[in-house]
């Protein structure tokens, strides 16, 4: 039998949905992982088990080349299910579990630390205390881009296009499962809009790709915008005036001539070397590691600081 160095790492992928995204396959296999499993349809109750077969099959040492990755697009199941993983290990077999669902932590991650940088940057602030409407905010990315937002301080709305009942509904589910305070708003009509733009300091635009959810002349109502913050890299951009290669970049249009764009280029190579490193880590750091939303955003803190040193 061949000795535990020489067995292969292996990856074993759960998702709650019908595909396991090709993005986080190729994202694993970069960082060194040799064989990728991915298991579709999972339920939260099906954890334990899939996690108990993975983890006493390699042996104390096998179990160290062994990791589990949890994907899918529910934010609120995929950190349930990572907890579900977690109690399921009988140490010593134990292997590192790291999930990301929709890329959502890691993107979120990179937003906010990129937010804190600027606002630190142009504007000598921090993100505590400022007022940070997230437009789109009921989807995956705004959700922990809320979460995160909001465990800084910072005073959130959560914004829903469809409805006050729908960012209402979020508001208070996120509120409940990460232990913070923000608020529901809608801003279906221009004038709900415009009513939060004009309280704004921070704007995510967190919405699906190639709907742009604030216009030029919405803009113009937001006359505190210190940083607009754009994740969509699908023409037109979510945020008017925000190119996808913007960095920092002075916001054409805006009321106060100060305001600096972050485009989703920028935020896309931070998330991906994020994403990129805690693989890295559950593979080669010697010992188990769970790691949901605040390592994501650790790391993208990191990556930020090295940016700007």
């Amino acid at each position: 039998m061949p000795e535990a160095t020489e067995r292969p790492y292996v990856l074993h992928m759960f998702t709650s949905t019908p595909q396991m995204s090709p993005f986080d396959v190729n994202m694993a296999a970069d960082a060194g992982y040799q064989i990728l499993v991915p298991y579709c349809n999972v339920d939260e109750d099906s954890v334990v088990q899939l996690t108990q077969d993975a983890i006493f099959s390699r042996g104390p040492k096998g179990v160290s080349r062994t990791g589990i990755f949890i994907g899918g697009r529910d934010v609120m199941l995929a950190a349930d299910m990572l907890e579900r993983a977690r109690n399921a290990m009988v140490p010593p077999f134990e292997v590192s579990v790291f999930t990301d669902p929709s890329g959502a932590y890691t993107t979120a991650a990179a937003l906010v630390a990129l937010a804190e940088k600027h606002l630190k940057a142009a504007h000598s602030v921090d993100l505590g205390g400022k007022r940070v409407l997230i437009l789109g905010g009921t989807g995956a990315v705004g959700r922990v881009a809320a979460a995160m937002a909001a465990s800084l301080g910072a005073d959130v709305a959560v914004a829903s296009h469809s409805s006050q009942s729908r960012a209402t509904q979020v508001s208070d589910e996120i509120n409940r499962r990460f232990d913070i305070a923000t608020s529901g708003v809608a801003t279906g009509s221009p004038d709900q809009l415009h009513r939060e733009l004009a309280r704004a300091e921070v704007v995510f635009a967190t919405a699906v790709a190639g709907v742009q959810v604030m216009t030029s002349a919405d803009l113009a109502h937001a006359k505190n915008l210190l940083i607009a913050a754009d994740v969509n890299a699908v023409p037109p951009e979510g945020i008017a005036g925000v190119n996808v290669m913007d960095d920092g970049k002075p916001l054409a249009g805006a009321a106060r001539s100060d305001a600096v764009g972050i485009g989703a280029l920028a935020i896309g190579n931070v998330k991906y070397q994020a994403e990129h490193r805690l693989f890295l880590r559950m593979r080669t750091g010697g010992k188990p590691v769970y790691l949901g939303f605040p390592e994501a955003f650790d790391e993208a803190r990191a990556i930020v600081a090295g940016q700007s040193s």
